[in-house]
């Protein structure tokens, strides 16, 4: 059937409040803490499946009924599916032990400076001579260099890693496993690593043993299995070899295959303040475009033969053809979840069109919401999924017009769907040319164009302007510039880079011009990303205030008298105004970071913020500044007076570059020396004993180094030198001593032990000396402190294998003071997460993992 004699097809209002009660069963789901038993779920399906068949007895509530049904019978399946997953989790009593791992390369290697990392197939795995049970699929990394034996090995103690010249998608492998269960940091407003693993579909990661003491990495043979990834990474290598400009080759990788991770970082935050993110990945606009040039190709060859179109009409041939071509590109571009979504929503306009249905806009959006929920129901926590149908929505909404019926439709609309499919905030719409033989060919192209223009601009400034509360809630900031940005590289991007990076498969030396296209796109970029107040960075907002804000964006940009429009500007600007709140004057707020293994806390007064440590270095291209403090800061709108760096060692000076990048105002107090490459061109001092400051009714004071310690012979190790900082305000304090050990302590015991209120070490928090090593925290130190929370940021199952289990006994054995018994909490980074606590509700201390806890989180075992 074609468009021309479709009829529009209204269904009941009755659907879509079913299909709304559905959606609130599926996001009630996603907020469970734990999973049911899956008897509980089957009885709950099978009780709303006997009250929908019974509606006709209860004619009075059938309404009400069927909507609690509906809502039902989602929650259930939904927790069937998760079940289903969960049941494959790791054994945690696998965790950490060398295993003999048989599977099969599952998808494209990524190679970075310390190694690979890889999609694992697992066939079969031995713990020595017994069969364990692995997760389906893992994510696995191996590592060049040098590498420890075991955990807690000493530096001495390591061996070099043996790498294979080609790991390929296909490749059968034997080696040695070291497995984990899926574990990442938990920072408000932070990146759910765990979250991302499960909607990968992966339940344990690990990283091969292959120094010389481990059995040496056989590789089996080839197989078939994985053919779409195996041909994708010979792409790739093709593009790397004819490309040698890094920055161009990674586009064209990711813009090709889909490789993302191709990208350079610095390039990634060029796109990001830039608002064009959504243009470098395989997203919607790319494949929707695709589908409707493969749908104009089909068509075309169709038209060609008369016994095909009398076979099947020629638009029903281009809709399935455009659609199964888009789905074979998704596929080649690594199957993505931004795919994903546009291929099915792609296949639901297309099914509404071949059966004839003209259904009103927000039937037709919420039939494509409903579908790719059902598909993927965790799309339902995903920042793309809400931007893509929110934009979707509203150019739905603000262009009524687009929704004509069949009589009134114009004789050459587009051979897309009855609106455009788009997934992404990409919003390219190519309205028809008028047929007006009167008018050159040159004018004719000219009018299309400006008109095509004047469209983008109006599409992209709509979307912007209702997204924008959006945004700032997901990400803490928007591009000021991506309005100009996306009506630049939108065009380029889609008619000249992505065409001739395709073309390039098939003749090589397209790429050369392709890479000439990318030079072009970045210089844009790269200047308009250097503008002032490029980025507006604002503090997050609840979720309550980015609701109403989005309704007031709404309200701007829909059709309708300015005096009705005009009232969502007070609940737009809501955003901008909103402040995290502060302490109290006198009292003080204090962060520990989930960064892993290292120390990063953030203490917050009424006006002023200070960072004590940065955080490790992860790799060459990752870091806890990049990767979690400057999110954090920017997320609660923090600006740094002072960072304090207690000493050289990277897992505490690994993120400064980074955070400094962004808060070049910060001072910075520290131990290193003056050659040290953070402190060249910045503000810096030396922290000495002695050295004090007020902010807010609150007291800061440096108990360590004294000033000889720096000049001691033979020159003291860093840890040696950490600065050691005690805050106190009213009668709470913080003692956050860095990697001081035993000698250390026993200096601040002989000067400092005796001494009572903000003389003395008694503090009501402790950050632990070097994240429990066993070097540190002596009895007589923890006597000293007296602490009631003590703060263990280590990362999980970290080599160095802190706390040590002889510390932790020493923490739990601080017991009767005072004929009293003093509860101590010990809050570590693995089971807490990121640590809040305020000075004026000190037993109150809020853990990031305990506060949004659900079933796909990493549940730590005690004393693991």
């Amino acid at each position: 059937m074609t468009l021309a004699n479709s009829v529009v097809n209204s269904r009941s209002p009755a659907l879509g409040w079913r299909a709304l009660a559905a959606l609130g069963g599926v996001a009630a789901q996603l907020q469970q803490g734990e999973l049911w038993a899956v008897a509980d779920y089957c009885a709950l399906l099978a009780v709303c499946m006997a009250a929908a068949l019974a509606l006709r007895r209860w004619a009075a509530l059938r309404h009400a009924i069927l909507l609690l049904a509906c809502a039902g019978a989602a929650f259930a399946l939904v927790g069937l599916r998760a079940s289903h997953f969960d049941a494959q989790r790791l054994d945690p009593a696998l965790e950490g032990q060398d295993l003999q791992v048989v599977g099969v390369v599952g998808d494209l290697t990524q190679s970075n400076a310390t190694g690979l990392r890889f999609r694992l197939q697992v066939e079969s795995a031995q713990r020595g001579a017994q069969a364990v049970q692995l997760p389906p699929r893992m994510d696995v990394g191996w590592y060049s260099g040098l590498a420890p034996r075991g955990a807690g090995a000493e530096l001495a103690d390591w061996e070099l890693q043996r790498q294979p010249q080609d790991l390929r998608p296909g490749q059968r492998w034997q080696f040695t496993l070291r497995v984990k269960a899926p574990h990442g940091s938990r920072n408000p407003q932070g990146f759910d690593y765990e979250l991302w693993l499960w909607t990968q579909g992966l339940q344990a990661t690990g990283y091969v043993r292959a120094g010389a003491r481990d059995a040496a990495p056989v590789l089996l043979g080839e197989t078939w299995a994985y053919p779409v990834a195996a041909v994708r990474q010979q792409v790739r290598a093709r593009i790397l070899a004819h490309v040698a400009d890094p920055q161009a080759a990674g586009l064209i990788a990711a813009l090709v295959v889909g490789d993302q991770a191709a990208i350079e970082r610095a390039d990634w935050d060029v796109f990001r303040a830039t608002g064009v993110a959504h243009l470098v990945s395989i997203s919607g606009l790319h494949i929707t475009m695709f589908a409707w040039g493969a749908m104009a190709a089909v068509g075309w060859l169709w038209r060609r033969s008369q016994r095909l179109c009398l076979w099947l009409p020629a638009p029903t041939a281009a809709l399935v053809g455009g659609v199964l071509l888009a789905l074979a590109y998704a596929l080649f571009s690594g199957w993505g979840v931004p795919a994903q979504r546009t291929c099915v929503m792609l296949a639901t306009f297309a099914g509404l069109r071949i059966l004839g249905l003209r259904w009103p806009w927000p039937q037709v959006w919420l039939l494509a919401f409903c579908v790719v929920v059902a598909s993927d129901p965790w799309a339902l926590l995903q920042a793309g999924f809400w931007l893509s149908f929110v934009a979707v929505g509203v150019l739905f909404a603000s262009h009524p017009g687009r929704q004509r019926p069949a009589q009134a439709t114009h004789a050459r609309t587009l051979p897309a769907l009855d609106t455009d499919p788009r997934d992404n905030l990409d919003t390219l719409a190519v309205p028809p040319v008028p047929d007006d033989k009167a008018r050159s060919l040159g004018q004719r192209c000219l009018g299309a164009s400006a008109q095509a223009l004047r469209t983008l601009a109006g599409e992209q400034w709509t979307i912007t302007l209702a997204l924008a509360p959006l945004t700032v809630m997901l990400f803490g900031q928007m591009s000021v510039v991506g309005l100009l940005a996306n009506l630049l590289a939108v065009p380029w991007v889609t008619l000249v880079l992505t065409p001739l990076a395709m073309v390039g498969v098939l003749f090589a030396p397209v790429w050369g011009l392709a890479a000439l296209a990318v030079d072009a796109l970045m210089a844009v970029l790269q200047t308009l990303a250097a503008w002032p107040g490029a980025v507006l960075t604002l503090a997050v907002p609840p979720l309550w205030l980015a609701a109403l804000a989005s309704l007031g964006g709404l309200l701007l940009v829909l059709p309708g008298p300015w005096s009705l429009r005009l009232l969502g500007l007070p609940l737009l600007l809501a955003v901008p105004l909103w402040q995290v709140p502060a302490p109290a004057l006198g009292e003080f707020e204090l962060l520990a970071a989930d960064v892993g293994q290292g120390n990063a806390v953030l203490v917050r007064t009424a006006q002023h913020a200070l960072l004590y440590d940065a955080g490790p270095r992860y790799s060459l291209q990752s870091d806890a500044g990049h990767r979690v403090l400057v999110p954090l800061l920017q997320a609660t709108q923090t600006r740094l007076d002072r960072l304090v760096l207690s000493h050289r060692d990277t897992d505490h000076v690994g993120g400064a570059a980074a955070v400094l990048a962004t808060q070049p105002q910060a001072d910075m107090l520290t131990s290193l020396t003056a050659d040290h490459p953070l402190l060249a061109g910045r503000t810096s001092q030396r922290c000495e004993a002695g050295q004090a400051w007020t902010w807010d009714g609150v007291r800061f004071e440096v108990l360590h180094p004294r000033a000889q310690d720096y000049e001691s012979q033979p020159p003291p190790k860093p840890n040696a030198l950490s600065c050691v900082l005690r805050i106190s305000g009213g009668a709470s304090s913080a003692l956050l001593v860095g990697d001081i050990e035993r000698a250390q302590e026993a200096a601040l015991l002989a000067r400092l032990g005796q001494a009572d209120g903000a003389n003395g070490l008694r503090s009501t928090v402790l950050l632990a000396p070097h994240h429990g090593s066993k070097t540190s925290s002596s009895a007589e130190f923890l006597a000293a402190v007296q602490p009631a929370v003590v703060l263990v940021q280590a990362g999980y199952r970290n080599r160095y294998g802190h706390p040590a289990p002889e510390v932790m006994a020493r923490y739990q054995a601080l017991g009767a003071a005072d004929g009293q018994t003093q509860i101590l909490e010990i809050v570590d980074s693995p089971h807490c997460g990121a640590f809040t606590w305020r000075s004026g509700v000190p037993h109150n201390g809020v853990c990031a993992r305990a506060l949004g806890q659900r079933y796909w989180h990493h549940r730590v075992p005690q004393g693991g």
